[in-house]
């Protein structure tokens, strides 16, 4: 519905933000279809004038109505070290304290957490996402660091497919949750860029709007940082890295944007301190050497990141967003899906023939994978019935083996009974006969003892 209509556009033309009162400023309009570039006609249309006024001019007002009542959402990913400021530069970028915990340095990977507020601004309302990198660039190996990102911003895209795809949609009221800008941290090193910020942001630069920003820029000197930055630039073209370049289409905000172009990487500071300055109170960070003015564009490049970001080109990082990155992942993903515009001879393909080709290949895909099932179950079952044959045979043989081991061990215990019996009735006659003999020597030795008795008597 804002696709056609920036954010830009809304806040300027419905009210533009004052910098010291953060109010809105209603003016009156006085050519409310200036909102909207002219297009061109369809071929076929042609223009006719009109003979007094009709109404549809009001049109721009309506939608800029309806899109205050609905209200807005924005998607934040900070990505950088732990400790580079990126809770503190979210603080002072949206003037309020967001709630959360300073992270420590003993992550075991890369995890992503995301916080999700309702902010109001007179009567804009604004649903803000931050999600933020928690252990990044904390670990000894730091080659897998970018997956998580990655993956992550991968499944913002697939959650939002999925309600596309879905018969009955609520894309109205469904929480987008797409990112739509990733402020990158440099470390303000001075030096160069390091690999793992190069391939990480190589990584990213198809998947998300990234504006590099060099983080506690006033760590170094004015001189080093325009050096540091000029090599920043220099190498995130020498390695093809895609940054967000803001839009130079648009009359109204190309002078504005073509000149912010120039300065990126910010270098910015963030603080949520107040200091008197003067005679009054500004956002500042205080050193023994002097204070550093967050608002201030002589000490940092803040207040240039928040016109881009927020006050010039929200609407535009949301549609960019839409239009082009989820986009790219939409037709990868449903390419991936066998879903094509055109068939092999370059003609339209609508999504009813394609449905019915992707259908008819998959039921042919399915019967032949169904005879193969059907096949090898077939040879399974034969291989089986031969293993379970094999074995019966095997049982047979070595059951008739058995069997006649034991008749051998049977016939060899009766050989070896009956040779114990011949052995016995041997044994019970011998010892009849001996017996018998001791019967004898004892009546004859009983006779002779009588003899001797009657000599002695005698």
């Amino acid at each position: 519905m804002l696709h056609s209509v920036k954010l830009y556009h809304i806040f300027c033309h419905l009210g533009s933000f004052n910098k010291v009162t953060s109010s809105l400023v209603y003016p009156v309009y006085k050519n409310p279809s200036a909102l909207f570039p002219s297009t061109s006609t369809g071929e076929g249309a042609r223009a006719v004038p009109l003979a007094g006024h009709v109404g549809f001019d009001s049109m721009p007002d309506q939608l800029v109505n309806k899109s205050v009542n609905h209200g807005f959402c924005f998607n934040i990913l900070c990505v950088g070290e732990t400790g580079l400021g990126k809770s503190t530069l979210m603080d002072t970028l949206f003037n309020t304290k967001f709630e959360g915990e300073p992270t420590q340095h003993n992550q075991p990977g890369v995890t992503l957490k995301s916080n999700t507020y309702e902010l109001q601004e007179s009567n804009v309302r604004l649903k803000l996402t931050v999600v933020n990198t928690v252990g990044f660039g904390d670990q000894i190996n730091k080659e897998d660091s970018y997956k998580s990102i990655v993956e992550f911003i991968d499944a913002q895209f697939e959650a939002y497919l999925q309600e596309e795809l879905k018969i009955k949609r609520t894309l109205h009221s469904y929480h987008d949750t797409r990112i739509h800008a990733c402020l990158y941290f440099i470390a303000p090193t001075g030096h160069s860029l390091k690999s793992l910020d190069l391939v990480t942001m190589k990584k990213l630069d198809s998947k998300v709007n990234i504006i590099p920003i060099v983080a506690k820029s006033d760590a170094i000197s004015k001189s080093e940082l325009a050096k540091f930055k000029i090599k920043i630039t220099s190498e995130l073209v020498s390695n093809g890295v895609q940054i967000y370049q803001f839009p130079t289409d648009d009359e109204s905000v190309a002078e504005i944007n073509s000149t912010m172009n120039s300065h990126l990487p910010f270098a910015v500071v963030g603080s949520t301190e107040e200091v008197k300055i003067g005679n009054k109170m500004v956002k500042a960070r205080q050193y023994p050497w002097g204070t550093v003015q967050v608002e201030n564009e002589n000490h940092c490049d803040f207040v240039k990141l928040r016109e881009m970001l927020i006050r010039v080109n929200m609407e535009d990082l949301r549609e960019q967003t839409h239009t082009r990155h989820y986009e790219l992942y939409r037709r990868c993903k449903l390419e991936e899906m066998g879903f094509k515009d055109t068939d092999p001879d370059s003609k339209p393909f609508s999504l009813q023939e394609t449905y019915e080709a992707k259908r008819n290949e998959f039921m042919g895909e399915l019967q032949k994978k169904e005879e193969e099932m059907r096949q090898m179950f077939v040879q399974r079952v034969k291989e089986k019935e031969a293993e379970l044959k094999e074995a019966e045979k095997e049982l047979h043989e070595k059951f008739d083996r058995l069997k006649k081991l034991h008749q051998d061990e049977k016939k060899k215990l009766e050989e070896k009974k009956k040779s114990l019996d011949d052995e016995l009735n041997t044994f019970k006659q011998k010892k009849m006969a001996a017996e018998l003999l001791l019967t004898q020597a004892q009546q004859a030795g009983g006779s002779t003892t009588l003899k001797r008795d009657k000599e002695r008597k005698k």
